[in-house]
C-alpha cells in the first residue's frame, strides 16, 4: 500500500496511502484506536452502573459535586469540538493562519477543561476526599482522571499538528492527519457528554 500522487494544476498533491477499501491508512488505524477505547470507557461506565444500581444511598452524604463547574466544563469541550471543525474548514480553504488560530482555540479550551478539573481535584482533596473514601469517589477519580488524560493526549496531538503548520513541506504531506485529531478529539467530547449526567446531575 503506498502513496498516491495525483497531478493537479499546481503540481502533485500527495494522498495518504490507502487499504484495499478505499479507506486511508491513518483514518483506518484511528477507527480502530477508537473502537477499543469506546469498550474501555464502555466498561468503566458499565461498572459504575452497575455498582450505582446496587447502592441505594448512592453516592452517600459526601459524594457532592457542582453542577455549574461541570456545565462549564462541558461547554468548554463543546466549543472545543466547535472550533476543530473550523480548523479543518480553514485546512481545506488553504487559509493557514486561520487554521492555527482555531487550533489554538481548540487547544486552549481543552487545557482550560483541565485546569478546571485541576481546581475540582483540589478542592475534593483538600476536603480529604480521596479515591479510597467510598466507592463513589473512587468511581469518580477513575473516570474523571482517565478521562482528563486523554483530553491531555488530545491537546498533545493538536499541539504536534499545530507545529507541521509551521513546516510548509511537512505539512503538506502531514496535513491529513488533522481529521484524525479531529476524529480524536470528538471521540474525548462525547465522553465527556456520558460522564457529565452520570456524575453530575443524577
Amino acid at each position: 500500500m503506498q502513496a498516491v500522487h495525483i497531478a493537479t494544476a499546481s503540481g502533485s498533491v500527495r494522498t495518504p496511502p490507502s487499504t484495499v477499501t478505499g479507506i486511508p491508512n491513518g483514518k483506518l488505524g484511528m477507527w480502530v484506536f477508537l473502537a477499543s477505547e469506546v469498550m474501555f470507557f464502555t466498561g468503566l461506565i458499565g461498572a459504575y452502573v452497575v455498582l450505582w444500581l446496587g447502592h441505594p444511598n448512592w453516592p452517600g452524604s459526601e459524594g457532592h459535586l457542582s453542577a455549574a463547574i461541570g456545565t462549564v466544563n462541558t461547554l468548554a469541550l463543546i466549543c472545543s469540538s466547535t472550533t476543530l471543525v473550523m480548523a479543518l474548514a480553514a485546512s481545506e480553504g488553504g487559509a493557514t493562519s486561520a487554521l492555527r488560530a482555531w487550533l489554538l482555540a481548540t487547544i486552549g479550551l481543552g487545557s482550560l477543561f483541565l485546569v478546571i478539573k485541576g481546581f475540582e481535584y483540589a478542592a475534593k482533596f483538600s476536603h480529604h476526599i480521596l479515591p479510597s473514601t467510598n466507592i463513589f469517589w473512587s468511581c469518580y477519580f477513575a473516570l474523571t482522571g482517565f478521562h482528563a488524560l486523554h483530553v491531555l493526549g488530545g491537546i498533545v496531538f493538536n499541539l504536534i499538528v499545530l507545529g507541521w503548520t509551521f513546516r510548509p513541506t511537512v505539512w503538506h504531506a502531514r496535513r491529513h492527519r488533522l481529521e484524525l485529531a479531529g476524529l480524536y478529539w470528538h471521540f474525548v467530547d462525547i465522553v465527556w457528554i456520558f460522564l457529565f449526567p452520570l456524575l453530575y446531575l443524577f
